[in-house]
This record gives structure tokens, C-alpha cells and sequence, in this order.
């Protein structure tokens, strides 16, 4: 297995897409590091994982603050060596409709989890693939990132952001070893997607707007 004792960060590991990914790395045999805010959600996905055979440990960490993002990354190569993958998955997607009555608290909100934590994870992610010679780097952005969509404006925005902030990155640090992508999924059956959406009908709603049907 090609992936056999890599080691990979996952953060917003604690759930969903993030708790998915964390077991799919493990089946093929590396050492993930699960990071989130919520300690519960994140010690299950590391049960999971290793009730599956598989090696893990979970980081709390808050991926807007940089002494937390800095001390995720200093576990991970402190428990297992160095950092051979990372998947910035981390974000939030909960905001008023309304354009006009959102707050700047939810601006900042947004703007903080889907934006400014991956800048903060990739700066300490990369620092440490620099020492090593190379890594490979993932970031979550969303089918949003490349259309716009009433409803979620802020959230949107964030994800243009992201694959903005993440080509600028693969350029400039392609000659390093370093391999930054952007993935963009559409509507994922997700507990995070039905509360933002409002439950399971407004998310099939939802995805036939995106869709256009």
C-alpha cells in the first residue's frame, strides 16, 4: 500500500467527511492524526479507527488560533516523526440567508474557520514538509468555490477564497516537493449539510437548486 505508514493530519477530523477520510487513510495503513475542537467526536473517530486496525491519535485544536494550529503540527511529528500528508478540512457553513441582516460577527465567524485556518494550517504544515523535502497538502473548498448560490453568500465567498489561497500555493511551493490541491465536493449527506440546510427535505431541496432542476 502506497500509503502504508504515512503520516496524515485531518482536521474537522471529529465528523463527516473528515471522520470518513481519517478511516480511509487508516485502511490503507497510515498514522493519522485527527484534529478538531470537540474531544468526544474526536476520540470516537480515533476508536473507529482503531477498532479497524489502524494507528491514530486525536489533537484539540482550534485551526483560527495559531498556537493551536502550531501545536497540532508539533504533535504530529513529535508522536510519529514527521508530517507526510495533511488535509485541511476544517469549516462552517451556518449563516443568515440574508445578505443584508448578516453580522460582522458572522463575517469574521466564516471568514476565520474556512479562510484563515487553512492559511494558518498550511503556513505550519509547510514549514515543517520544508525540512523534510516534500509533503503533499489538500484543502476542502466546495462546489461553491466556483459558482454562487443564494442563500450562503459568506460561505461561498470563503470557498473562492480557498482555491484562490491554494492555487497561489501550489505555485510557489511546487519546487519544494510540495503538492497543494483543492478538492471541491457538491451537496455530501453530512450532519453539518442537513443543519445548515435545516434538515433532510431542505437539503434535497437544496441540492435541486445546485443542481438547477
Amino acid at each position: 500500500m502506497i500509503l502504508q505508514d504515512k503520516v496524515v493530519l485531518i482536521t474537522g477530523g471529529t465528523a463527516g467527511i473528515g471522520r470518513a477520510t481519517a478511516i480511509a487513510y487508516a485502511q490503507q495503513q497510515a498514522k493519522v492524526v485527527v484534529v478538531g475542537r470537540r474531544m468526544d467526536e474526536g476520540e470516537e473517530t480515533v476508536r473507529l479507527i482503531q477498532e479497524a486496525g489502524g494507528e491514530a491519535i486525536f489533537v484539540q485544536a482550534d485551526v483560527t488560533k495559531e498556537t493551536d494550529v502550531e501545536a497540532m503540527v508539533d504533535k504530529a511529528v513529535g508522536v510519529f516523526d514527521r508530517l507526510d500528508i495533511a488535509f485541511n478540512n476544517a469549516g462552517t457553513v451556518a449563516e443568515n440567508p440574508s445578505l443584508i441582516e448578516q453580522t460582522e460577527a458572522e463575517y469574521d465567524r466564516t471568514m476565520n474557520v474556512n479562510v484563515k485556518g487553512v492559511w494558518l494550517s498550511m503556513k505550519h504544515e509547510i514549514a515543517q514538509m520544508l525540512k523534510q523535502g516534500g509533503g503533499s497538502i489538500v484543502n476542502m473548498a466546495s462546489a461553491n468555490g466556483v459558482v454562487g448560490l443564494p442563500g450562503v453568500p459568506l460561505y461561498t465567498a470563503s470557498k473562492h477564497a480557498v482555491i484562490g489561497l491554494t492555487k497561489a500555493a501550489a505555485l510557489q511551493y511546487a519546487k519544494a516537493g510540495i503538492r497543494i490541491n483543492v478538492v471541491a465536493p457538491a451537496a455530501i449527506e453530512t450532519d453539518m449539510f442537513e443543519a445548515a440546510t435545516g434538515g433532510q427535505d431542505e437539503a434535497k431541496a437544496y441540492i435541486q437548486q445546485f443542481l438547477g432542476n
